[in-house]
């Protein structure tokens, strides 16, 4: 994508990677106000809000320890206020769709913090990755957040405020490596666990992060980026008091995870596709 270079050293390859990620997800977020902040190509911390500055408070409340030198991401022009309460916290990037002469004049004060200015990339219509002798190619994951997509399995329906957080969550789960799992509430990550070899430590992870943040998973949303093999990550969930989950489905187990939610009036729907991100 077209994107300039207003301050700071030139970009490594890490940092294209990551800078990459958080404008990905900050096209996800959609209309209102948005930020994301990446580490090692992962989320770890995104939000929406009535301004830039709100929104960048509940993104950094999801994780602060993991925020530090971090690459962070805004849909929004970047102004002097937010500017100087950048520069309070170690970051290594910082993206924007324009930065105004004010906050450039401030984010001087900080000549190693690489700036960069670019629009919000159109969808990539594959992926492509190298191998050894070799390239995979595949249709990206495009898959469109829709509510009249998704199929509710459980005795309880989702409630509105549920399936806002539902959505915000299942697009944010995109972002995160397999195994992956996000805790979310009100256009903000709570908790998100990443990159786990089993999807129920995954969850744990998640929660864990939560509690070291001071934040309450009760009446969240969970989303998983694909099925759960077993009913241990709603459990695990359910200690927590998460509300509602989305989640792909296809699972042996299905209906022993369906139970499961019931059990714990929990409300789950299935979107029939996994993001699953390698």
């Amino acid at each position: 994508a077209a994107a300039q270079l207003v301050q700071g050293k030139p970009l490594s390859y890490n940092n294209l990677l990551d800078a990459d990620a958080a404008l990905t997800g900050v096209r996800l977020l959609g209309e209102q106000a948005g930020c994301v902040i990446i580490k090692h190509s992962n989320p770890c911390g995104a939000a929406t809000g009535a301004d830039l500055g709100e929104a960048w408070t509940k993104a950094l409340a999801c994780d602060p320890t993991s925020a530090f030198g971090g690459i962070v991401a805004f849909n929004r022009e970047l102004d002097a206020d937010l500017a100087e309460t950048l520069t309070k916290r170690f970051l290594e990037v910082i993206v924007a769709p324009a930065v105004s002469a004010a906050a450039r004049a401030v984010l001087s004060a900080k000549p190693n913090l690489r700036v960069l200015v670019a629009e919000q990339p159109a969808t990539a219509a594959l992926s492509i990755r190298a191998i050894d002798g070799g390239w995979l190619v595949q249709q990206a994951d495009d898959m469109a957040n829709r509510e009249e997509d998704f199929q509710v399995v459980t005795r309880r329906q989702p409630s509105a405020a549920e399936m806002l957080d539902l959505r915000f969550a299942w697009s944010m789960v995109k972002l995160v490596r397999s195994n992956a799992i996000v805790y979310a509430r009100d256009g903000a990550t709570l908790g998100i666990g990443a990159g786990q070899m089993s999807r129920v430590d995954s969850a744990r992870i998640a929660a864990l992060k939560a509690e070291d943040a001071g934040l309450s998973l009760r009446g969240a949303a969970m989303a998983s980026d694909a099925f759960f093999p077993f009913a241990d990550g709603i459990e695990t969930a359910a200690e927590r008091g998460i509300g509602a989950v989305i989640q792909p489905g296809g699972s042996m187990r299905d209906e022993e995870v369906i139970a499961a939610c019931d059990a714990h009036d929990i409300a789950m729907v299935l979107t029939g596709r996994r993001h699953f991100r390698h």
